[in-house]
């Protein structure tokens, strides 16, 4: 079984009904296995606060869900965070690519890891990072976690956790 199964698996074992993405290279894996997942609802859509309303529509509407993004959008969507999910108490893990560490091999990806983890510090919202495929092993209970508390979570996935760039 591949990380992107075992993370899909986690999704649907914690009722995840309803997951939508933005593409990046890093997840596609993930992005694939969500796709062919039949208890999953994937809409893919081009702006990360954009499916933010995606997620908080599908809550609102008695769907577990979760968003697929990169951190390069952290920036993007603070207002979202704060004002939806955070104001709402709704809960909303994202899987996020931490793009811009050692072996980057895009300069601008760079300048948004330098900030990622202030900013979701400063927003209040827990952050895990994955660096290894052992990692994973607390995704489900980190989903579990945010679905109890209905809050945020951003479970950051690095290059080693994706074998490289």
């Amino acid at each position: 079984m591949t990380i992107h199964d075992r993370l899909v698996d986690d999704f649907v074992a914690n009722k995840v009904e309803f997951i939508t993405t933005v593409p990046c290279k890093q997840l596609g894996g993930v992005i694939e296995a969500v796709d062919k997942h039949d208890s999953i609802m994937h809409v893919p859509c081009n702006k990360e606060d954009e499916g933010i309303g995606l997620c908080a529509g599908a809550h609102m509407g008695g769907k577990r869900s979760a968003i697929i993004m990169q951190n390069t959008a952290i920036g993007v969507v603070v207002n979202t965070l704060v004002t939806l999910t955070q104001y709402y108490r709704l809960p909303l893990p994202m899987l996020i690519s931490y793009r811009g560490e050692l072996g980057e091999p895009v300069a601008c990806q760079v300048e948004m890891a330098v900030h990622t983890k202030a900013l979701l510090s400063q927003l209040n919202i827990p952050t895990y990072h994955f660096h290894q495929e052992e990692d994973a092993a607390e995704f489900g209970a980190i989903l579990s976690h945010t679905y109890m508390c209905n809050k945020p979570v951003a479970i950051l996935t690095d290059a080693t956790f994706w074998k490289g760039y």
